[in-house]
């Protein structure tokens, strides 16, 4: 059931509280296995699903583009482990890994994945592999398993054209991944069958917004 394996989403920047209360109805509704939110969302969320289905709340740090400081990623990740958050979807800083700059990454969610497992929550660590080279995705995998992530997830839907979630990608990342550790698709995943092929490649988790139109086999028109 594809459902299980969803992380349904809504990020963009105009969201409301209706839709966060239209897709909380939804993962309860299809046993989605999380609601993805806006960070100033997850206590709404939270009070929505009101431990309904066992749907999980999860939301973004640094997002969309990963540069801000790790100073200012630990403040959100506090602000979203105080307003209830079980998941914490976490973008890296790009312009660090393009500089080689592997020390800075490693510290930085050293310092993050820590403080969210002390609260026993999950920390999935978003690489943005469509726009990275192959040789960079194997370091992302060698790097973040020793720090010791939960997941790692390919895209945040907001990158270059083209730069979402692929096959590729995520068989890469799973032969280059201890099997402790899972991985997360996401980026323009619209229809059954790619997310099919995206956990027959070896994901555990996909971020989509058309998750209905995924798990009821409708037409998807876009969105992340």
């Amino acid at each position: 059931m594809l459902a299980r394996y969803i992380d349904h989403t809504i990020l963009k920047p105009t969201t409301s509280h209706i839709e966060i209360s239209k897709i909380c109805g939804e993962a309860i509704e299809y046993g989605f296995a999380a609601v993805c939110v806006p960070p100033p969302f997850v206590a709404i969320a939270r009070q929505e699903l009101g431990g309904r289905g066992g749907v999980k709340v999860a939301t973004v740090i640094g997002f969309p583009f990963g540069y801000s400081v790790a100073a200012a990623k630990l403040a959100e990740v506090e602000q979203a482990l105080a307003d209830g958050a079980d998941e914490l979807d976490v973008v890296i800083d790009l312009i660090a890994l393009k500089a080689g700059d592997w020390t800075l990454l490693t510290d930085e969610m050293r310092l993050l994945t820590e403080k969210i497992h002390r609260a026993g929550k999950i920390v999935k660590v978003i690489i943005e592999s469509g726009v990275l080279t192959d040789e960079e995705i194997i370091r992302c995998c060698q790097v973040y398993s020793g720090v010791g992530v939960d997941f790692l997830k390919t895209s945040t839907g907001y990158a270059e054209k083209g730069a979402g979630a692929t096959e590729h990608a995520v068989r890469l990342m799973r032969a280059h991944l201890p099997a402790g550790i899972r991985i997360k698709a996401s980026g323009g995943i619209r229809t059954a069958a790619l997310a099919q092929q995206l956990i027959d490649a070896g994901a555990d988790r996909l971020g989509c917004s058309a998750s209905v139109e995924i798990v009821t086999a409708q037409p998807a028109a876009g969105g992340y």
